[in-house]
């Protein structure tokens, strides 16, 4: 789900970074719809028009911070 729209930003992250670091990207297939300062205004604008789980809301920023998460555990085995 959303492959395709995440893929789109992992291979233009660089040149969206230039035009749109730190806005939230809505991304529908391989086009940019908009670019916002906060999550609920992006998720407000993109339900207008397009039904929930068709488009991906993702922060433009450089590296992976935004899109990776890492979890410690104090389990040992």
């Amino acid at each position: 789900m959303l492959e395709k729209e995440f893929k789109y930003y992992l291979e233009h992250q660089n040149d969206l970074v230039k035009e749109y670091d730190g806005k939230y990207l809505v991304i529908v297939g391989d086009q940019i719809i908009g670019a916002f300062d906060s999550t609920i205004d992006a998720y407000n604008k993109a339900k207008q028009e397009y039904e929930p789980g068709t488009f991906l809301i993702q922060r433009c920023s450089a590296g992976n911070a935004d899109y990776t998460q890492t979890f410690y555990s104090r389990v040992s085995f």
